[in-house]
């Protein structure tokens, strides 16, 4: 371990545009692209989906872009990972607090590189195999895969892409979202240019946009609005408070919190046009299915989210003019989605061990390690996967209370006075944004984790610490991980905060 401070964590972006972009890769996944128009479709109503849309909007506003602005304000005051950066605003007794929000993205960290190397996977097979035109077919390629030991093999693949992304720090990263970012974007422009010129695209864009106005007197759509809308961001993971320690002052957190946000859920509404329009086309123009039989597809995803993803469009393309192409470009798109999303994961890790004294030469290589060792299970393991997704997942409602928590420990009024209305080149931020942290995001923390544990509570299986989706599951996994934060929480303290 180095006795001098890594030169690395000196580093800053060079450009807002490269800021930007790296931002927008931490909140656009593949969660745009297919869990969204999924979780719209499983939320329409007989008229159609907008009632969830209108939420989703709603909770941009109120959770995810009060959220990034506070990580980025975290971030940018302290100047550390987010180990060192909650414990110097919040307290070091509340080291404990950092280190679960750490541990939930990386935990994620696990299992979605396994899912970026099924894209790769999918990019390479569809590129060079016929597209699959029958679900059997489409199954088969699914089940070849999975039964196979290729998972691991691109698995590997994608943690040696994240190593050398971040290697040089955040110059390199800056550099490879500035390509991956705009590629990605001219992919799902064309793909819904594409989609929305198919016969009967438009009843699917018209589905997606008409609100089906009780629907909004249902708690469970704004719960659901809420749940995708952090998903959707990345808000609360701690991954824009790692990127806020390499910004300029002005470089503006407020202005970034915004376009950030903004623009990763206008991404998701693309790819849903893209999704809806190609599926309502070619299942109901084409086949002849009625409506809730398309839902029916729509909503079910699979294990681990596959069967719209990768077992559906595969064969939707290829029934349509210069399909094949397309798909090509549509798992590209996915596999680019998944990596700039990878990589922020993986330098969140590594900059809490720069923090810590390592070289980054060295952390790199053990963060790797690492991450692709307890990612095997999930390589393996399809129910261990969605297990781990459902835990972590879940998870990331309380990472977003702890960092409502650290900035009200802070003193909300003093972060936004000398944070954010010191920088004269930012937006001016107004006190609603003091008033939504300190009531707003706590409330939402409480009543969504209230709501689902009543929910939970009355499955047949809530007991059972094994469950795939069980409550006992989450709280045993998540009991675990705090008594062991509390435990060392002096020794981290003084490891990883001057």
């Amino acid at each position: 371990m180095a006795n001098t401070i890594d030169k690395s964590v000196n580093q800053r972006f060079n450009s807002r545009l490269g800021l930007l972009l790296s931002a927008l890769g931490v909140a656009v996944g593949t969660g745009n692209i297919w869990r969204f128009p999924r979780i719209a479709a499983s939320n329409g109503g007989e008229a159609g989906a907008g009632a969830l849309i209108i939420a989703w909007i709603i909770f941009l506003f109120l959770w995810s872009v009060p959220l990034i602005i506070a990580e980025y304000a975290i971030g940018r005051k302290q100047r550390r990972g987010v180990i060192g950066s909650i414990a110097l605003t919040a307290g070091k007794r509340f080291t404990w607090m950092g280190t679960f929000i750490a541990f939930v993205a990386t935990a994620i960290c696990f299992f979605y590189s396994v899912v970026v190397g099924w894209c790769i996977y999918y990019f390479i097979h569809m590129l060079v195999h016929p597209l699959p035109l029958t679900t059997e077919a489409s199954v088969a390629v699914w089940n070849q895969f999975q039964n196979s030991y290729w998972p691991l093999v691109f698995h590997a693949g994608a943690m040696g892409f994240g190593a050398f992304a971040i290697w040089k720090g955040v110059s390199s990263i800056e550099k490879v979202n500035k390509i991956l970012i705009p590629t990605l974007l001219g992919i799902v422009l064309l793909s819904v240019v594409r989609a929305l010129t198919l016969q009967g695209a438009w009843s699917g864009v018209a589905y997606l946009f008409t609100p089906q106005w009780q629907q909004l007197l249902q708690p469970r759509i704004w719960l659901e609005a809420l749940t995708q809308n952090a998903w959707d961001t990345g808000a609360g993971w701690g991954l824009f408070l790692t990127y806020a320690a390499y910004m300029k002052k002005e470089h503006g957190a407020v202005k970034n919190a915004f376009t950030t946000a903004v623009g990763n859920n206008t991404v998701s509404i693309l790819a849903a046009l893209m999704i809806f329009g190609t599926v309502f086309a070619v299942l109901q123009t084409e086949m002849g299915m009625a409506r809730p039989e398309i839902l029916g597809i729509m909503k079910e995803s699979g294990p681990a989210a596959t069967g719209l993803t990768f077992i559906w469009m595969p064969q939707l393309f290829a029934r349509m003019f210069l399909g094949h192409p397309l798909c090509v470009l549509f798992f590209l798109g996915l596999t680019f989605a998944g990596f700039s999303s990878l990589i922020a994961m993986l330098e969140l890790p590594t900059r809490v061990m720069v923090d810590a004294g390592f070289k980054r030469a060295t952390a790199i290589p053990l963060v790797i390690g690492f991450v692709y060792l307890l990612g095997i299970p999930s390589a393996r393991n399809l129910t261990f996967l969605t297990n781990q997704d459902f835990v972590w997942g879940n998870a990331l409602v309380v990472s977003g209370a702890f960092i409502a928590f650290t900035l009200m420990r802070y003193g909300l009024d003093n972060m936004r006075t000398n944070e954010l209305l010191a920088d004269k080149t930012d937006w001016n931020i107004g006190r609603w944004w003091v008033h939504d942290i300190r009531y707003v995001v706590p409330a939402g923390a409480v009543i969504l984790l209230v709501w689902w544990f009543s929910q939970a509570a009355q499955a047949g299986d809530w007991a059972d610490p094994f469950g795939q989706y069980s409550l006992m599951t989450n709280l045993v996994q998540w009991s675990l991980l705090i008594v062991m934060l509390l435990l060392a929480n002096r020794w981290m303290s003084k490891r990883l905060v001057p």
